[in-house]
């Protein structure tokens, strides 16, 4: 039997939007697909009254309920599953899915994870220090001519692919497990990354571009909490070694 998504464990973020328009459409589209939780990141004095007219009375329980923090680290240590968003193509920011594709895999990850659909500010998206905390990143097809969508556009099209993938019954057959939260995945990749720097395995003067494809997959496997766990150990057994080896 399919899976309906969860809408009660899928946020969306916004990260530094600069208009408060903008939220307050995004606030009337996740509405309208059943999501009922944003977090705005970095931006805390946005003008109430214009997201009110543009999110309409029905969504000012939407706006009510936002989250505001000061950094992305914060916004989404408490997430197990991240979906960023972007136009801009290229190797180090990929591999991408399709929205649609996304969908139908977060039906079954909703069930008992919580899930954020990240967005970048309205003029340069998502930068590549935002999107290697993610661990799916989706882009949106469009006509070659003219790539760029507004920032409610494009979260109404991410939520409508996951609306219509639950109510279709397109979701997975089966739910995955809890996977290991956001905050403790960046603990484990800030350990491999001083191990691995270390031992001489990436280079000190950019690790973060060498880290990418460790990211990746681990991001493809979906490690567990305890799996989390188990690295960290490894690592520091590892460690321990390496330092004993040397002195």
């Amino acid at each position: 039997m399919s899976l309906a998504a969860k809408t009660k464990n899928i946020s969306i973020v916004l990260y530094k939007p600069k208009y408060a328009g903008n939220v307050g459409s995004v606030a009337r589209a996740a509405k309208n697909m059943g999501i009922s939780k944003i977090v705005v990141v970095g931006e805390t004095g946005l003008d109430r009254e214009e997201m009110e007219r543009r999110s309409t009375h029905l969504a000012a329980d939407v706006l009510d309920q936002i989250r505001y923090c000061d950094s992305i680290e914060e916004a989404l240590g408490d997430f197990h599953y991240i979906v960023g968003t972007t136009a801009r193509l290229g190797k180090a920011r990929g591999p991408f899915i399709s929205p649609r594709a996304e969908a139908q895999k977060i039906a079954g990850l909703s069930q008992k994870n919580k899930i954020a659909l990240l967005f970048g500010p309205e003029d340069t998206g998502l930068a590549n220090d935002q999107l290697r905390l993610c661990h799916s990143v989706v882009t949106i097809p469009t006509s070659r001519e003219f790539t760029s969508l507004n920032l409610s556009q494009a979260a109404m099209i991410v939520c409508y692919e996951i609306f219509t993938a639950s109510s279709a019954g397109g979701g997975a057959e089966k739910a995955a497990q809890k996977l290991a939260l956001a905050s403790e995945l960046e603990g484990m990749y800030g350990q491999l990354r001083a191990l691995l720097t270390n031992i001489g395995f990436l280079n000190p003067e950019n690790p973060e571009y060498w880290m990418l494809d460790v990211r990746r997959f681990f991001s493809r496997t979906g490690l567990l909490s305890r799996e989390v766990k188990m690295i960290r150990g490894i690592c520091r057994q590892l460690e321990w070694h390496a330092f004993n080896k040397k002195t």
